[in-house]
């Protein structure tokens, strides 16, 4: 018998060893002795050892979860999925947004249910939603090659004194590279423009990244935005430093200049703005794949400048850094409250009221969750394609 089979022998019969008389325990003791070989003054040591009581399950203090009911974790589940997995302080802000149109899909639901969900904090949400979180680990490539030598010396590098971006209209540029993994050969990319201060994003896709392309898709990027182009920063890419972008800039537009500059080389974080609308309205859209089939330019133009550029701009908050400071190794940032960038222009008193009034009216002609689906069709198309 082996040692985990006596010590389960020795757990069945202690309970009635320890009730029994004394002419009783003699009999199980020397029966205990007999099968398990032990010496009887051990034997009694083991018996008379404190039976192995089970630890007690501390029950939580404090009141009940508020947050427990099935129909608000499904509510909110389902707007955290349609707002492209937002982190939980953006996600406050889109619930009243997204609220009104979620019973047009999914049904009614309670007063109660509504208020709590009008009223849970960003730290509740970030309980409740940490089992289903998703977990990516995506790898990154960089498709910038370096432009003119000669041009960049016609090219600010951006300073403080150069940019105001205290008002709209000051935009930060890039591109992402539709490659799969290789930038050999050709394939698709994405143009990012994103104004600093409203935050407003616009993005084209190109063919191979052509000085030509970059210019008629920024011609109908400028054409789109809410308020007129004041500023143009880019990196030290051959699609921005050339002549073709220099010469459109150089044109004037009522009286005024488009003031053209650029990132320090190297410094990726000078363009931070547009570095993080990458991720969150390119990448999060079309993924890593390749895309390498000169039709699929059109489908994604059709996406980007229609329900992807609606979606984004009006129902998706942003958040914008306010302070960062530096105590000892650690870096403190302090950020405002988010807000969509419609929002954000809507507050800015040097945009005329005539613009605001047809962004008002474009946001009470849509419905989020129809855009989701018409999103969710033409980006499979899309996919569809490259197969």
């Amino acid at each position: 018998m082996d040692k985990t089979a006596k010590e389960s022998y020795r757990q069945l019969i202690q309970p009635r060893y320890r009730r029994a008389f004394k002419k009783s325990k003699q009999r199980i003791l020397d029966e205990f002795c007999s099968v398990c070989g032990y010496h009887r003054k051990y034997a009694i040591s083991l018996l008379q050892k404190p039976a192995r009581v089970l630890p007690r399950v501390k029950q939580k203090v404090g009141r009940k979860p508020l947050y427990q009911e099935t129909a608000l974790l499904k509510t909110l589940q389902r707007i955290w999925l349609e707002t492209e997995l937002a982190c939980s302080k953006r996600l406050k802000i889109a619930i009243p947004l997204w609220l009104p149109f979620y019973e047009k899909h999914y049904g009614e639901i309670s007063p109660e249910i509504r208020c709590k969900l009008l009223n849970i904090s960003h730290a509740s949400i970030d309980r409740i939603l940490k089992p289903v979180r998703a977990k990516m680990t995506l790898k990154r490539r960089c498709g910038t090659r370096p432009g003119s030598l000669w041009l960049k010396y016609q090219i600010p590098i951006k300073d403080k004194s150069f940019w105001d971006i205290t008002q709209p209209g000051f935009v930060e540029a890039d591109t992402v590279a539709h490659c799969g993994g290789s930038l050999k050969g050709d394939f698709a990319w994405s143009l990012t423009v994103t104004d600093i201060k409203t935050t407003w994003t616009e993005i084209r896709a190109i063919w191979n990244k052509g000085a030509s392309d970059v210019v008629k898709q920024t011609q109908d990027i400028e054409k789109c935005l809410p308020f007129p182009l004041l500023g143009y920063n880019s990196d030290n890419g051959g699609e921005f430093i050339n002549h073709h972008l220099i010469r459109y800039f150089e044109e004037p537009r009522n009286n005024r200049y488009v003031k053209f500059s650029r990132s320090r080389p190297y410094k990726k974080n000078d363009n931070a703005h547009v570095e993080q609308k990458n991720w969150t309205h390119v990448r999060h859209l079309f993924g890593y794949g390749r895309f390498g089939k000169p039709t699929v330019v059109k489908l994604m133009n059709d996406l980007y400048s229609n329900e992807w550029r609606l979606f984004q701009n009006f129902f998706m908050p942003t958040m914008k850094l306010i302070e960062k400071t530096r105590i000892g190794a650690r870096y403190y940032r302090k950020y405002d409250i988010p807000k969509t960038p419609y929002q954000r222009v809507l507050e800015e008193s040097s945009i005329a009221e005539t613009q605001k009034q047809l962004l008002s009216e474009t946001y009470k002609a849509i419905d989020p969750f129809e855009l989701r689906k018409k999103i969710a069709i033409k980006r499979k198309r899309i996919f569809l394609l490259l197969k």
